[in-house]
């Protein structure tokens, strides 16, 4: 498990696949704000709620100057279902060896009921346009996030 980052740090780049296997890398964004967020699993229900409040509100982050990417340890066959079902706008990628999510500090010990075991923590990091963090957010919570992060960011 690595570190979580902090505000200041430079956001570790990546290159991943897409829902349709395009590779999208942090650094094309730069000169832009981005909202990397990161879930357990595709076609769940918090992950679905989530990715449906990110969906909903794409157009008033965008207006803003934020990106946003959703990153899973899901393959890209899984995601364009996902996004088919849901009707999903957001760019959803794949990270099945959990390479990012451990750079970022995404991939850890969790419990639940009890049990400790190695899992995604929801997170969500607001990376700067010189890619660098401006907040890491670790544990949040699926419903109601999205309504958070626009306020804490004065959208």
């Amino acid at each position: 498990m690595s570190e979580r980052l902090q505000p200041g740090d430079v956001a570790p780049d990546f290159t991943l696949p897409d829902a349709d296997g395009n590779e999208v890398s942090l650094s094309a964004h730069k000169g832009r704000k981005v909202i990397v967020y990161f879930y357990p699993a595709a076609l769940t229900p918090g992950c679905t709620k989530q990715a449906c409040d990110f969906t909903d509100n794409l157009d008033l982050l965008a207006g803003a100057g934020y990106d946003v990417l959703g990153i899973s340890p899901d393959r890209p066959e899984k995601l364009g279902k996902f996004r088919e079902k849901e009707n999903l706008r957001v760019t959803l990628l794949a990270d099945p060896d959990k390479r990012v999510l451990d750079a970022y500090g995404a991939y850890g010990e969790k419990m639940n009921y009890g049990k400790t075991y190695m899992g995604v923590i929801r997170s969500t990091i607001i990376v700067d346009e010189q890619g660098k963090v401006e907040q890491a957010l670790y544990n949040v919570r699926a419903t109601g996030h999205v309504a958070k992060i626009i306020k804490d960011l004065g959208i």
